[in-house]
């Protein structure tokens, strides 16, 4: 029986019956928050596992818009990378395969997170459910895509700064952690309009706002990509905030789509006056 409840916890199945109406009891919230959280670091662990065996495959991967940008100085600028520390390459190892399971694994844990908050929408709103799986782990990963795409020419732009006769030594580890600043958060920025469009589904947000504060949301779009962007050159500002700012359209362009087929759901509906008694 221990073992069943066990396997029930992994499933997300609540251990005690839910309330009236098929809410769940405050209990059960807790027993589905811990079968996710437990389920999240399951898929990080095991996309961790994976990622050990092919650590240099990653390596290099990782490196490579280092040498990009090497290559497009040429010779205006000597630069090298090295490795400070006894424990560094150990540690390094283990902060880019970490790294490579959180990336790997965003699909997973994504529907995780929509999946708890799920229970407390409407059935209505539910049924966005897989069209929010299906989009919001491949985005995150275009995301990541458009950032390593980018770090090359951030990475030379910084670089470029260096003064004539002084080589520039890029410390390993400080590179590592730049490069994975810039590429969760080109990662997470690509999600931003899917929760728009969520929030308008949950009628928290309308299309109409959202058209009439569009000039505040581009000045806040280009605002974000500058302080977000480690880099701080205008080339990968652009290259975060343009696409960020397209997304935003389409996430425009929905959500007023889905304001237009409910206001019409509404004016079908047949209306009473207060006085006047329900078929019902």
């Amino acid at each position: 029986m221990a073992m069943l409840g066990v396997l029930d916890m992994f499933r997300g199945k609540p251990q005690s019956p839910a309330g009236e109406g098929g809410r769940m009891a405050l209990s059960d919230h807790f027993r589905e928050l811990r079968a996710r959280v437990m389920r999240i670091t399951l898929y990080l662990v095991l996309g961790t596992i994976v990622a050990f065996f092919f650590w240099h495959q990653l390596f290099e991967l990782v490196f490579k818009p280092y040498n990009d940008a090497r290559e497009a100085l040429g010779s205006k600028v000597t630069t090298e990378a090295v490795i400070t520390g006894v424990g560094t390459p150990l540690m390094l190892q283990f902060k880019l395969c970490g790294i490579a399971g959180v990336v790997g694994t965003s699909p997973l844990w994504l529907y995780e997170i929509w999946g708890f908050i799920v229970p407390g929408l409407h059935a209505k709103e539910r049924r966005w459910t897989r069209i929010f799986a299906l989009i919001a782990g491949p985005l995150f990963l275009i995301g990541v895509g458009v950032g390593y795409w980018v770090l090359p020419k951030g990475i030379s732009a910084l670089i470029g700064f260096t003064p004539a006769h002084v080589t520039q030594l890029t410390e390993f580890g400080d590179f590592f952690t730049f490069i994975t600043r810039m590429l969760l958060i080109f990662g997470i920025a690509f999600e931003i309009p899917l929760f728009v469009v969520l929030l308008n589904l949950a009628g928290v947000v309308k299309g109409k706002s959202l058209a009439k504060h569009r000039p505040w949301i581009i000045l806040g779009t280009f605002i974000f990509a500058a302080v977000a962007t480690p880099s701080t050159d205008p080339f990968s500002m652009c290259m975060l905030a343009f696409p960020m700012l397209l997304l935003f359209m389409i996430s425009e362009v929905i959500a007023r789509t889905v304001d237009r087929r409910r206001k019409t759901a509404r004016e079908a509906r047949p209306a009473y006056d207060d006085d006047e008694v329900s078929p019902l």
